[in-house]
C-alpha cells in the first residue's frame, strides 16, 4: 500500500529560488531510494486559525512563507528504508549544510492513505 511522508516549514519568502533549487537537488536522491512521488507548495492562502493554524504549528515569523510538501512511497518500509540511506549518504549530507529554513522548525509524519481518488 502507498505511503506519505508530509512535511510543512517555514522558509523566508526571499529564499523561494534558493528552496525550490534546493527540492530540485534532492529530489533525484529521493527517487534514487524508492520515492514515486515528490510535491513541493508554496503558501498562497494560510490564514491563521482562531485556535491553531500552519504559521503557528511552524513557529513563522514575519517574512517567512509556509511550505507543505509530500512524498509518495510505495509502502512504509520502502519510506524506513530510504530515510535510513538518505541519512547515511553524503551527497544528502552535503545538501545539508545549506538549508535554506530551519530545520528545527519544521514538522513532519508519516501517513498510510485512507482515500486517494
Amino acid at each position: 500500500m502507498k505511503y506519505v511522508e508530509g512535511f510543512v516549514l517555514a522558509v523566508p519568502e526571499a529564499s523561494k529560488e534558493e528552496y525550490v533549487k534546493h527540492a530540485r537537488m534532492a529530489l533525484p536522491l529521493f527517487k534514487e531510494f524508492g520515492a514515486t512521488r515528490m510535491v513541493e507548495c508554496w503558501g498562497d492562502d494560510v490564514p491563521e486559525g482562531k485556535l491553531t493554524d500552519f504559521r503557528t504549528a511552524v513557529k513563522a515569523e514575519p517574512g517567512e512563507a509556509v511550505v507543505f510538501s509530500w512524498i509518495e512511497y510505495p509502502s512504509k518500509e520502502v519510506r524506513d528504508q530510504a530515510n535510513e540511506k538518505i541519512m547515511n549518504d553524503p551527497r544528502m549530507k552535503s545538501m545539508g549544510d545549506a538549508m535554506p529554513f530551519d530545520g528545527k522548525r519544521m514538522i513532519f509524519g508519516g501517513f498510510v492513505p485512507v482515500l486517494d481518488e
